[in-house]
């Protein structure tokens, strides 16, 4: 897909100003028969940044005993879950097998009615088989990271013939947040990026190093701003980490090239806003960024901080979102996409895909073309 122009930008983000706000009622028409009495029940969506407590989105119990929530949405389609609090807590169908995403289109003011078949937590999970490939390795399992007084597991994928290179070669690094997600199926939510086999079928050579997101705390540190519903951003604490200890940490232990040109960041959802962020924070250590499914909803202060900062950006910047993702998503990349474009002389790219959703299976597709961009500033 070619560069949007920026009168189809402007009338895209004019038309979404201009949209009103529908009222949403949902109630629970059934629920597990084992159901916890007086256990808080809440929705997770794209509305939401798919936070599955999040307090502003719980169901208030009615005095006859059943569930109900009021939501006011601007009108476009979203993805939701219910859950009782986590994703080991989230609905599913009567044998625990996962449920697909619901659906929500918002046209005008509605009424829903929902019924919960089961709670994942009444079904043990049954360990799923590793699918890494033999080139990814776990560097550690507990990670120190100064920065924030945590630890964390972190992921490397070597390059095919990295052990037995004579010739002493040196490899482009990308670092990836969520890095559960990114190389096996048996640690991701649902499903892997798939990153390692991307790269074992192709022709590119680099190092991929993957940091395992903070759980409960990944809304925090994926976030450079305080935000009122979901606490204190350490953002910049976690950008820092990357930067000033983990990359000296692989620099010094294997063989990477450590150039700007050379060093490229990615990730999608929150992830790709704390990379938008971290390249706007670090121009002269990032030379490229995959910006997937920006939750840039959550951060709009970013704006700002890209006119400020964005005229000393020169990279490759590949700018993604799905038309299935939820009524803002196209609309706060594409302003993202004009604001850096308006001050940045960098090599970027926008793709947006009708079928694009806001899920492991989605950003996996679009890996590929990302990655050769980020590293080439052109499409294959």
């Amino acid at each position: 897909m070619t560069k949007p122009s920026f009168s189809f930008i402007v009338s895209i983000l004019a038309a979404t100003a201009a949209i009103g706000q529908h009222a949403v009622h949902i109630d629970l028409k059934k629920l597990p028969a084992y159901h916890p009495a007086g256990s808080t029940i809440y929705l997770a969506g794209s509305f939401n940044g798919w936070n599955p407590k999040d307090d502003l989105f719980a169901f208030k119990q009615l005095p006859n005993g059943t569930y109900a929530i009021d939501l006011k949405l601007e009108q476009g389609n979203y993805e939701y879950k219910v859950t009782r609090g986590g994703w080991d807590m989230v609905e599913c169908r009567k044998d625990g097998t996962g449920v697909q995403n619901r659906v929500l289109n918002v046209a005008n003011s509605t009424d829903i009615q929902l019924e919960i078949e089961e709670w994942k937590d009444r079904f043990p999970e049954k360990p799923k088989p590793g699918t890494a490939s033999k080139n990814v390795h776990i560097i550690d399992t507990s990670f120190w990271i100064p920065q924030l007084k945590r630890q964390r597991r972190i992921w490397i994928y070597l390059p095919a013939g990295y052990d037995n290179n004579v010739n002493n070669s040196r490899y482009d690094v990308l670092y990836m947040h969520d890095g559960q997600n990114l190389f096996d199926d048996a640690t991701s939510f649902s499903g892997e990026w798939g990153v390692d086999e991307a790269l074992d079928s192709s022709k590119a050579q680099l190092i991929v190093v993957g940091i395992d997101n903070g759980g409960d705390k990944r809304m925090n540190e994926y976030n450079p701003y305080d935000h009122t519903r979901f606490g204190a951003g350490e953002g910049n604490a976690y950008v820092d980490f990357i930067v000033k200890t983990l990359k000296p940490f692989i620099d010094k232990n294997y063989r990477t090239k450590k150039g700007k040109e050379n060093t490229l960041i990615s990730g999608s959802s929150m992830g790709g806003l704390i990379s938008m962020y971290a390249i706007l924070k670090y121009p002269k250590i990032f030379g490229g960024a995959g910006i997937f499914s920006p939750s840039f909803w959550i951060a709009p202060d970013i704006y700002k901080l890209m006119k400020l900062k964005g005229k000393k950006v020169k990279a490759n910047l590949y700018f993604f979102a799905g038309k299935l993702e939820g009524e803002s998503m196209v609309p706060d990349m594409l302003k993202a996409f004009s604001t850096m474009a308006s001050v940045s002389k960098s090599k970027m790219q926008s793709v947006i895909r009708d079928e694009g959703k806001h899920n492991e299976s989605t950003w996996r597709k679009e890996f590929p073309q990302a990655l050769y961009f980020m590293t080439r500033g052109e499409l294959p």
